[in-house]
């Protein structure tokens, strides 16, 4: 049996590189929208997915493919932003966060001309400033500003726990919070099985984050981009929206008052629903775990500081 788009709704996705274009196809797939714009400055490659995946629509019916521009995000839901500048050889993160700052001052001025009430999810790295920054130029409500934060991280480290234990990746109950990178920190003091805490050597602990945490590295290394979990991870933000679940996702939102952190976007457990980030869930972190997470949010508020808002 078919799945059944949800009606009158419409996804459109600014940036057709891997992340982009797996992304759309996976939202394809899953018939998520009615409608499915892409978005991109090569407008010859954002036609060429469109194309290409138009063609398989007789096996699938039911969505409008096209390839256009911004004008097509006005009666957008979700507008996914993934485009970005790749690091040069030389290059620092820092450089690298500038160039992406400028280029998506101008994404995003171009989409809030046109819309006043979607929702933005950026995906493009880093993941966590970059969504401070949609917030703070769109003007919108952080409710409706998402990044897609550690809810990836989250997915990769239940996958490699359960790999460990045997049990299937679903049936763990474990988050990675904090930034989408190299400060991001596990919480092993909540982490279960059905309520049962995980039972595991601190050497095996240790080695499961490194895996997490270089998950990404590990890739990139191989095959040059991560690609297909990242597609999964955001057509499931993209499901709890369109879908008005009220699921808990690890996405990346504004924190007030967060376990001691202000003013700053990072992965925390969230309820989203079809206006975005209804709610912050308070998880309750041991004294080691709050100490990195302010470690985490001190960091990027260093790099944000760095850029010109």
């Amino acid at each position: 049996m078919s799945l059944k788009p949800y009606k009158r709704s419409r996804v459109a996705i600014v940036g057709m590189g891997a992340v982009g274009t797996t992304t759309g196809y996976t939202l394809l797939l899953r018939q998520r929208m009615s409608e499915l714009v892409f978005i991109d400055v090569n407008v010859k490659k954002a036609k060429g997915e469109m194309l290409d995946m138009n063609h398989g629509l007789p096996f699938l019916g039911g969505v409008k493919v096209w390839a256009g521009d911004y004008e097509d995000c006005r009666d957008a839901d979700i507008i996914i932003v993934t485009a970005g500048a790749s690091q040069k050889p030389g290059e620092t993160r820092i450089d690298l966060l500038k160039r992406n700052a400028e280029i998506f001052e101008s994404i995003i001025d171009n989409i809030v001309k046109v819309n006043t009430h979607g929702i933005l999810l950026i995906a493009t790295n880093p993941v966590d400033i970059l969504s401070y920054i949609s917030w703070k130029r769109s003007g919108w409500p952080s409710s409706r500003v998402i990044g897609s934060g550690t809810l990836l991280d989250s997915a990769r480290f239940r996958y490699l726990i359960g790999k460990q234990k045997g049990i299937d990746p679903r049936s763990i109950h474990a988050h990675i919070i904090g930034e989408h990178g190299d400060s991001e920190l596990p919480v092993w003091s909540t982490a279960n099985v059905a309520g049962t805490p995980l039972e595991l050597e601190e050497d095996t602990k240790n080695e499961i984050f490194e895996s997490t945490k270089n998950a990404a590295y590990e890739i990139i290394d191989a095959k040059g981009a991560t690609s297909y979990a990242i597609g999964l991870a955001l057509d499931r933000i993209v499901a709890a929206i369109l879908g008005d679940e009220g699921s808990v996702l690890n996405v990346s939102t504004l924190l007030e008052d967060y376990n001691g952190v202000s003013d700053v976007y990072l992965g925390v457990p969230s309820i989203v629903d079809h206006n975005g980030v209804r709610e912050i869930l308070d998880l309750p972190l041991n004294d080691e775990e709050r100490a990195r997470l302010l470690q985490s949010a001190d960091k990027l508020k260093d790099q944000i500081s760095k850029v010109h808002l």
